[in-house]
C-alpha cells in the first residue's frame, strides 16, 4: 500500500472530477489520476456502479471519510476499466486474484492496479503479457528515513543517502519506495516482497539493478510517472514466466 493509502486526512468534501487521462510511458499502457473528493451527488451516481461486495466492504471502513474515497475510487476504476473492456461500469468483472490483488478474472488481456495517497488515486492499466503495479506519494509526506532506510533499502541504496541533505534524502527515499511498492503490486506480493533486497537506480530514471527470484532485473521495467505537482509515483511492468502462473 501507499505508504498512507489509509489516512484519511486531506479527503475534505469538494467538487470531484472524473478521472483525468495521464501521460503514457509506452505503448498498452493507460494512466489515469482520480480525484477522489466527494459531494453527495457524487458519491450516489458512484453508489450505483458498485457491487454488492464492493458495497459490504465500503460498509466496513471505520470512518466516513475513508468510506467515501473507497467508493469513488472504485466506481472510477469501474469507470475506466469499462472504457477499456467496452462494457457498463457496473458489469466489469473485478475479482480477488492472487493474495487478494484484484484482477479481472479469466479476461488475462488486460491488468490494472491502483494506488491512493490522500485524496487522490492513480489508476494503471495495461494491455498485453505483463502484469502492472503502480505506487503514488505525496512528495511532501513526512517519513522516518532512518527507520525505512534499514528496513526497506539495500547496502547500496543507504549508502547514496549520505551525499544528500535531509529533504534529499526524504525525497529519495518516497522515490525508491514507489518503485518497490510498485513492483511488489505488480506480483501481487505486497509488503511479502523481499523489498530489502531489491536494489533500485534512480540515475537515468529508475531501474532495478539487482533482486531473487521473480525480482530479477530482466523481469522489470520501471517508468516514473508524470504526475500532477505535489506528488511521486512509479510505474512497474512484470514479465511473469511459466513458474509465475500462481501469481497470475
Amino acid at each position: 500500500m501507499s505508504l498512507d493509502e489509509n489516512d484519511g486526512r486531506g479527503n475534505a468534501p469538494g467538487s470531484g472530477s472524473a478521472p483525468v487521462l495521464l501521460a503514457s510511458p509506452r505503448p498498452g499502457i493507460r494512466l489515469w489520476w482520480c480525484d477522489l473528493r466527494a459531494t453527495d451527488a457524487r458519491l450516489r451516481q458512484c453508489e450505483a456502479l458498485l457491487s454488492e461486495t464492493e458495497h459490504a466492504r465500503a460498509a466496513r471502513f471505520g470512518t466516513r471519510a475513508l468510506r467515501d474515497r473507497y467508493v469513488i475510487g472504485r466506481a472510477s476504476l469501474r469507470t475506466v476499466l469499462g472504457e477499456v473492456l467496452g462494457a457498463a461500469p457496473g458489469r466489469v468483472p473485478i475479482v480477488r486474484g492472487f493474495r487478494g490483488r484484484p484482477t479481472l478474472g479469466n479476461d488475462a488481456r488486460v491488468d490494472f492496479n491502483v494506488s491512493h495517497t490522500a485524496d487522490v488515486a492513480l489508476l494503471g492499466v495495461f494491455e498485453g503479457q505483463a502484469r502492472l503495479g503502480v505506487d503514488v506519494e505525496r512528495s511532501d509526506r513526512v517519513v522516518n528515513v532512518a527507520g525505512i532506510a534499514r528496513k526497506f533499502l539495500t547496502e547500496r541504496e543507504r549508502s547514496a543517502l549520505a551525499a544528500l541533505d535531509a529533504d534529499g534524502m526524504r525525497r529519495r527515499v518516497l522515490t525508491l519506495w514507489t518503485c518497490k511498492e510498485a513492483m511488489s503490486k505488480a506480483t501481487g506480493d505486497a509488503l511479502s516482497a523481499p523489498l530489502s533486497r531489491l536494489d533500485v537506480d534512480l540515475r537515468d530514471g529508475p531501474r532495478l539493478v539487482d533482486g531473487p527470484g521473480a525480482y530479477a532485473p530482466s523481469r522489470f521495467t520501471l517508468y516514473a510517472v508524470a504526475v500532477p505537482a505535489g506528488h511521486i509515483a512509479t510505474l512497474a511492468l512484470w514479465h511473469p514466466d511459466d513458474g509465475d502462473a500462481i501469481r497470475a
